[in-house]
């Protein structure tokens, strides 16, 4: 990997986080999206005047056209910096390469340099009551009007939601259709009255997900990507955006949770309890592979020919990550019941075990994860 890159990288976020954006270093992340959101947003539009969002995007867009390498030294870099958590992913991992690949030139103009600049913030919405896993079943209806789509309907698990500017919405513009026909994929602003955001309470007292009810909501009828009744298919490659390189990133705040729960069991005297200690050797074994996992991924990805790892990595990591969860418990003891102040402030590794139950559900269930990995990777037959 390029070792200049690195080093300017890294120079780069050493000058910067520091003034006004000291304060940011460590901010956000799972459970903890409320904390210096303002800042992080400034944080956010700073990368973008530097250049350091959408790496990956054309520069016609206003990316790099950075090699996957490169994308995978800034993740790694951002990481150890301790950076604050992105507040605008979404934007450039999700819809962003979702509108390079399937939306006009007029919609690449008027939506990717708000995503590249931080000016914008979006928010997924492809979860129901009815259609989390099964995302096939999306009730969410749009109906064409006046040369705008009027969507009607309920979204659920929404992250972020309550901060987004725009919303990516898969609903159901054939009236009588069902599973994946009939679906279309809109782009649908937030802030507009036909639009209700209900924050919900997580176990760790924090509320980045949301429930979104759309009750005549209104988007133009150009805010549609890909053609009428083509919405799973551009679904569908959305959710293949998910796992690129900042996974690499993300396993670098992986290790330091995992460093913290060994420091918390030396604290304790936990570490003394030799099932613990195996625990802990196993937990690190098991990070050690999920690393090379993910290089493996990064491989397959910049060779054009994804592999199984792609499928795994998802079931892989949130079965691990909740795991670890498992080990904060037993190396806090009885520390584990008692929060940090009152009502309600956690410390890092209560919140880890708390938000870290849902990792298994959210983004693909594991049970989903195995079947597609049943289906689609091994070839057995459908359940």
């Amino acid at each position: 990997m390029d070792a200049g890159f690195r080093a300017e990288v890294r120079r780069w976020l050493e000058a910067e986080l520091t003034g006004e954006f000291a304060e940011a270093r460590g901010l956000g992340g799972p459970g903890r999206e409320h904390e210096g959101f303002e800042l992080r947003r400034a944080w956010e539009r700073r990368l973008g005047e530097a250049g350091w969002t959408c790496l990956g995007w054309p520069k016609a867009y206003g990316g790099r056209d950075a090699t996957l390498e490169e994308q995978v030294v800034f993740h790694e870099e951002y990481a150890r910096a301790n950076a604050p958590h992105r507040v605008g992913h979404i934007g450039e991992g999700l819809i962003g390469p979702t509108i390079i690949d399937f939306g006009t030139e007029e919609q690449r103009r008027r939506f990717l340099p708000p995503i590249q600049r931080g000016d914008e913030l979006w928010c997924q919405g492809y979860s129901e009551p009815e259609a989390g896993s099964d995302l096939a079943n999306v009730q969410t209806r749009a109906e064409p009007h006046g040369g705008e789509w009027v969507i009607t309907g309920q979204k659920v698990w929404t992250s972020l939601a309550h901060v987004a500017d725009w919303c990516f919405v898969l609903c159901r513009t054939e009236p009588g259709s069902t599973r994946h026909h009939g679906l279309s994929y809109l782009l649908v602003p937030m802030r507009q009255p036909g639009v209700e955001v209900r924050p919900i309470v997580q176990l760790t007292g924090t509320s980045e997900f949301n429930e979104v009810f759309f009750d005549g909501a209104r988007t133009g009828e150009a805010n549609i990507l890909g053609a009428p009744g083509d919405g799973w298919r551009v679904a569908l490659a959305t959710l293949g955006y998910e796992r690129g390189a900042s996974t690499l990133g993300q396993q670098i705040g992986f290790r330091r949770e995992f460093e913290q729960v060994v420091a918390a069991a030396r604290r304790t005297g936990a570490i003394e309890d030799p099932v613990l200690r195996d625990r802990l050797v196993q937990s690190w074994i098991e990070l050690e592979i999920m690393r090379l996992n993910a290089l493996r991924t990064m491989s397959s990805l910049a060779a054009g020919e994804p592999g199984p790892e792609v499928s795994i990595a998802k079931l892989y990591w949130s079965e691990w990550h909740r795991r670890l969860g498992e080990l904060a418990v037993a190396a806090l003891g009885d520390e584990v019941l008692v929060a940090d102040a009152g009502p309600y402030e956690l410390s890092e590794l209560q919140r880890l075990y708390l938000f870290s139950r849902a990792d298994t559900i959210y983004a693909g269930s594991s049970e989903i994860q195995r079947n597609i990995i049943a289906e689609r990777t091994l070839g057995l037959p459908r359940a």
